[in-house]
């Protein structure tokens, strides 16, 4: 946040507990610009993290009272409207939205399905995209908001540049290049995966996988096929079925896979 006197100060204070100050930007700091900032530290430990809970946060600095009516009709307010408000400091109550991990998904390749589940799971709150496929006319001309493009040559080689902890959705042009991409990211490691395809398509990737040198546990990471068959072939029906998927909370045994 800067190298000046403020936020030195603001570092030792850190190490020293939860406090609630007010500085003047004057001669004690060195400055002369006037005004004040309202410094509040707080120290998280596990516990503390595992404690916050829900939409909205609403918690006393040191020193303050019970909570005021301002702020619970805040807090109401907020709930009934479904929207977080902005981070704010009433009464010595700092009120806040926590700010959650966003998930990382590489969508791999833009063909019809492909277009249809970017446009679909880039709005979501907490999703991060990234879409590849070999080169920039295969993606539209307006990509939703928030979306990294990464158009590749050769997109098996950026494999190597996803975190490991991202999921990703293998939806290409070609049946060679999802079969390199399963390889890469059994090598590479990953959250999830899921292939877009039949069962018989399934069965003859699991054959070349395993000449590959995969084992049939670390194959069977890999999902394949995707989606609800019930909803049909349409690209928007394949994409609601894979995006309900992916929303739907993860049983025990898939829980461990994201760990």
């Amino acid at each position: 946040i800067g190298g000046g006197a403020l936020e030195f100060v603001a570092a030792r204070r850190a190490l020293e507990g939860d406090r609630l100050e007010r500085h003047p930007l004057g001669p004690s700091l060195g400055q002369c610009c006037g005004g004040a900032v309202t410094l509040l530290t707080e120290v998280f430990d596990p516990a503390r993290v595992a404690a916050l809970a829900g939409p909205v946060i609403a918690r006393p600095a040191p020193g303050a009272g019970e909570m005021p009516l301002a702020v619970r009709r805040l807090l109401a307010d907020a709930r009934g409207a479904g929207q977080a408000p902005e981070p704010q400091l009433i009464d010595g109550w700092m009120v806040e939205a926590p700010a959650h991990r966003s998930r990382d998904l590489w969508v791999w390749g833009a063909g019809h399905v492909g277009r249809a589940l970017v446009a679909v799971l880039a709005p979501l709150p907490g999703m991060r995209v990234t879409w590849v496929d070999t080169g920039p006319d295969r993606f539209p001309s307006e990509v939703p908001e928030g979306v990294t493009v990464l158009p590749a040559a050769d997109p098996a080689r950026l494999v190597a540049h996803a975190p490991p902890q991202a999921e990703h959705l293998i939806l290409t042009y070609s049946h060679a290049l999802d079969l390199e991409l399963c390889h890469r990211l059994l090598a590479h490691g990953f959250a999830a995966a899921g292939l877009i395809g039949s069962n018989s398509k399934w069965a003859r990737f699991r054959s070349r996988l395993s000449a590959l040198g995969h084992t049939s546990e670390h194959i069977a990471r890999i999902r394949c096929p995707i989606g609800d068959p019930g909803l049909g072939k349409h690209p928007q029906a394949i994409a609601v079925g894979v995006a309900a998927e992916l929303l739907r909370p993860a049983k025990p045994q898939e829980r461990s896979l994201r760990a």
